[in-house]
């Protein structure tokens, strides 16, 4: 285990040892409250360009499972085909591992896939320093190389753009009513979610103009970094919302954690960075209008601006730590949409009725 240097923007250093791919890297630092789920959330396209801290002391010690590909194309155990996360930084990495369906270590896969992990980092002491400071960029270096400096650039880089899918694919092709789900860097167990209710998915590019296909639903889904970037998307959106409300028959939209973020920009709301975000398993929810609460799985870093939805939308979820939008719908047709993540089962699954209700509306 080489010596590694975590460095922060306001030059706050941390002091570790590699365990992982052995290259210098930087992104931007970002901390994550949960206790388990390291393959579900190194494989979330929505971690792309960041540096993940994680706050839960001992990470390892369940290996990673396999990589294995279902009949549909979608990884059995993981949430996209690859790691999108810059690195990790853990506490303790356990070198040994013990579970029945694990294939390999977590050091292994993180070597072959060629992603940085560093272990022996306090990091409840780094997420104190972001949580005060607020989220920032940093580098890994390795002390025996002080001159390999790497760089990177989060504000105003286009992540969905790298993310999503190149190409329309097709799911259930013929086998049910037709959702057009727009890939911002979309979690493989929404598409299941999807698939186990009976529907077609048509997976489209970010900035596929898909107003022209033939469906019956559209559904927005999850992506990193900064949805202004994303222009190309929500003006697609903006189109297909226009042009449902001057028809008789409305079609139904839902939208997922970037989703609620692009279909609230669609409909003339603005978006503004969280100081550190919500990365976590255990953020409590409330909908709207109700005396329900919801402990849900979440990973973003900016947020709707509640106060500047235009008159016929409304807040669906608030946040109850911090009084942030979770959601948001409109008032007369069959649109709304989730911050937070439904289709995660890191514990509770009990928000996974938001599915339910889009397919009913199909």
């Amino acid at each position: 285990m080489r010596n590694v240097t975590l460095l922060l923007e306001d030059g706050t250093a941390f002091h570790g040892k590699s365990f992982g791919y052995e290259k210098p890297v930087a992104g931007e630092v970002v901390f994550n409250t949960a206790m388990m789920g390291y393959p579900e959330s190194l494989t979330d396209p929505s971690y792309a360009g960041q540096m993940m801290v994680l706050t839960y002391p001992l990470v390892g010690n369940y290996g990673v499972p396999p990589f294995s590909i279902e009949e549909n194309g979608i990884a059995t155990f993981m949430e996209s085909e690859k790691i999108h996360a810059e690195a990790i930084i853990v506490s303790d990495y356990s070198t040994d591992y013990s579970h029945w369906n694990a294939k390999e270590s977590l050091a292994d896969w993180l070597k072959r896939e060629q992603v940085p992990g560093i272990t022996g980092i306090d990091t409840r002491q780094l997420t104190k320093v972001l949580r005060e400071h607020g989220v920032m960029m940093g580098k890994i270096l390795f002390d025996d190389e002080p001159d390999n400096i790497p760089s990177a650039q989060y504000e105003g880089v286009n992540y969905i753009a790298k993310v999503s899918c190149k190409e329309v694919i097709h799911y259930s092709e013929g086998k049910g009513k037709k959702v057009v789900l727009v890939d911002c860097g979309v979690k493989n167990n929404i598409i299941r979610c999807l698939l186990r209710r009976g529907v077609e998915v048509i997976r489209v590019p970010w900035n596929y103009d898909f107003n022209a296909l033939d469906f019956d639903g559209l559904f927005l889904a999850n992506g990193p970094g900064d949805p202004d970037t994303a222009i190309d998307a929500v003006e697609n959106i903006k189109k297909f919302l226009n042009t449902e409300k001057e028809k008789g028959n409305v079609r139904p939209c839902m939208g997922i954690c970037m989703g609620n973020q692009l279909l609230a920009k669609a409909a003339g709301a603005t978006i503004y960075k969280l100081k550190y975000g919500h990365r976590s398993h255990n953020q409590p929810v409330q909908q709207v209008g109700t005396n329900r609460c919801f402990i849900t799985s979440q990973n973003h870093g900016y947020a709707v601006d509640s106060t500047t939805l235009p008159s016929d939308w409304e807040p669906l979820f608030i946040n109850m730590n911090d009084g942030s939008n979770e959601g948001i719908r409109h008032k007369h047709f069959p649109w709304f949409s989730a911050q937070f993540h439904p289709e995660a089962a890191s514990g509770p699954v009990d928000t996974e009725f938001l599915f339910d209700d889009f397919v009913k509306l199909l």
